[in-house]
């Protein structure tokens, strides 16, 4: 994996220059390097040793406490040892100033190794949103202890009657008495209700953990302010702290209401949570003790800063275990024997057996795979270096890169989740019956795999964001750009003659993707545009990806490889290039043919017709 990481950090993305800006000057290649090899350690070390015994001996609550194997607890110590929460922060933060795109693919690492035990994600998230929108001492106490590994984080959104519809959330958030506002570390309130799905909601790991939850402040009557206005944000910790980010010795009333038992993903305890139901009574009375971040009712707004970023991080994980499943389906079939080749006159029962990696149909399985894996992790380290470009570069470059982020957050989200699940499931396919079983690790890799189209916003919540805000907001400007982009790119390998071919189908898909976005918005009604939002975004998803596959074969032919071995990668890069072009593009007419005819049989259809 790591060739493929270098190739696209330094080859295609040219990280090396982001250390010409003031914030990474101290930076070079050398320690870019430095961190990365760091990561793939303590990940082949601490990590992938482990991933079978996570998800064997799922985490346990005795009554008093969440249990985890040990391997766990060590691999939690080496991560937050390593700096690696802290890595894109300040040098007074204790963080090493690092770019996002070189952060993201080191831990990339993890997520191969064994994305059950987890890497931080969370932690670090919840960090950088009180970085954005907390108080100067709620980054102090609470941000820098997690940065540092002492406390961990979480994020508290859904309930159980409120999924993804956090319009509907019933938490409530009353003001703690009087002169709730003098609180140093924030407006106090008591928070009352129950939220579900919170991944490393309880565990040992950390001698704290620190809830960003949303609730709603109750209207003048006492009512909740219906829809997401109300909706407020807040810093709940486990145990409560002082000023000085010292435990004060005083349990929250946060308590574990149950583990939920998943699919995949086991190593990773998921939590439904009661905050306020007086089971640890706090200074006499029920009600979780909150600190009110930001202002009130503005409380999803900062929330989307550590969603937004965790679904690039999303995206990163689903590629890393497309990845993992590749390279294990690789290794198979280049050992395991099976069949016979077919000449002229048919089989020859009496002919020494083929390996499984010299048929053809193996091979599609190997190339749909490794199209999948290796250019969903193009297509999250091009988001991440986005991110140091909305963060550092000119204003103009800053404004075109949050602008471009808005546009492919969704994709980078939604497209790995889909497509390395199908790569997973081919992982399966080249096994064959074996893959079936416990004795491959492929089967797991599909189970963790599959969590990713549901959590930090459902395939389905992805497409009606692209085609319902992203690529309409400020007249389609958004879309505009990536056209550009993506025009710019097809300038260039049409000047290539090992590239050309492949630039008339993918601007013909870029026109047809444009096209079908003004037929979808033609009548103006919401409902008629939005009902084929997934084929839409499965079809852009696409148009996308054909485009990363063409700036990747670019970058290929530019390289110049030198050894045997980087001219066998660039090969194999220009082959998936084809592959995805050939085999996947073609795709996207019929995703697109329903959403231009604003197909109406999905929204028409009738439940008693079921």
């Amino acid at each position: 994996m790591r060739p493929i990481v270098d190739f696209l950090l330094h080859d295609w993305l040219r990280v090396d220059t982001l250390t010409l800006r003031e914030r990474f000057a101290d930076h070079s290649r050398d320690t870019f390097a430095q961190v990365l090899d760091t990561c793939e350690r303590i990940a082949r070390e601490k990590y992938a040793p482990f991933n079978r015994l996570v998800d064997t001996q799922e985490p346990q609550f005795d009554g008093d406490k969440v249990i985890l194997p040990q391997a766990t607890h060590e691999a939690w110590a080496a991560y937050a040892g390593s700096g690696m929460l802290a890595a894109a922060q300040d040098y007074e933060l204790g963080g090493m100033q690092l770019p996002y795109s070189v952060e993201a693919a080191a831990n990339a690492f993890f997520g191969k190794a064994s994305v059950s035990i987890g890497a931080g994600m969370l932690t670090s998230g919840n960090a950088n949103l009180l970085m954005a929108h907390g108080t100067p001492l709620q980054q102090q106490v609470f941000a820098a202890h997690e940065f540092s590994g002492r406390w961990a984080g979480t994020m508290c959104l859904s309930e159980p009657q409120a999924g993804s519809s956090l319009s509907d959330i019933a938490t409530r958030a009353e003001p703690d008495g009087e002169g709730f506002e003098a609180d140093p570390l924030g407006p106090r309130f008591r928070l009352r209700g129950h939220k579900m799905w919170i991944s490393a909601g309880e565990h040992e790991l950390t001698e704290n953990i620190v809830h960003l939850v949303l609730a709603k402040i109750p209207g003048p009557d006492g009512k909740l302010i219906p829809g997401v206005k109300g909706i407020s944000l807040f810093i709940v910790p486990k145990k409560l702290v002082n000023t000085e980010g010292q435990l004060t010795g005083e349990r929250n009333d946060v308590a574990l209401a149950g583990l939920n038992h998943k699919c995949g993903w086991r190593g990773t305890t998921n939590t439904l949570l009661n905050f306020g139901e007086g089971k640890f009574p706090v200074r006499g009375a029920a009600g979780a003790i909150g600190y009110l971040v930001g202002q009130p009712g503005e409380g999803l707004r900062c929330m989307f800063h550590m969603m937004n970023e965790a679904r690039i991080a999303i995206g990163l994980s689903a590629a890393m275990l497309g990845m993992a499943g590749y390279e294990a389906a690789l290794a198979y079939a280049r050992q395991r024997p099976q069949g016979r080749p077919v000449g002229a006159g048919g089989k020859d029962a009496a002919a020494a057996q083929s390996l499984l990696i010299e048929h053809a149909d193996i091979k599609r399985m190997l190339l749909a795979q490794k199209a999948y894996a290796e250019g969903a992790l193009a297509l999250c380290l091009y988001c991440a270096r986005l991110v140091d470009e909305k963060h550092t570069g000119t204003p103009e470059d800053s404004a075109e890169a949050a602008l471009l982020l808005e546009v492919l957050t969704p994709i980078a989200k939604s497209w790995p989740s889909e497509w390395c699940l199908e790569g997973n499931s081919l992982a399966i396919q080249v096994h064959g019956g074996y893959g079936y079983t416990r004795d491959f690790p492929v089967e797991q890799y599909w189970r963790d795999q599959r969590l990713n189209m549901i959590h930090e916003g459902t395939h389905g919540i992805q497409a009606l964001d692209l085609l319902g805000r992203k690529v309409v907001m400020q007249g389609g400007a958004g879309l505009k750009l990536l056209a550009t982009r993506i025009s710019d790119t097809l300038h260039r390998a049409g000047q290539d003659e090992a590239l050309a071919p492949f630039v008339p189908a993918l601007a013909g898909a870029l026109q047809r993707l444009g096209a079908a976005t003004k037929a979808a918005w033609a009548t103006g009604v919401p409902e008629e545009a939005l009902a084929n939002a997934t084929p839409y975004l499965q079809a852009f998803g696409h148009v996308v990806l054909a485009w990363v596959w063409l700036e990747l074969g670019l970058a290929a032919r530019a390289a110049s490889p030198k050894t045997e071995a980087e001219r066998d990668r660039a090969a194999g890069l220009l082959a998936a290039l084809r592959f995805f072009h050939v085999y996947e593009l073609p795709k996207i007419d019929a995703w697109l043919g329903v959403v231009a005819s604003r197909e109406a049989i999905c929204r028409e259809m009738q439940d008693a017709w079921f």
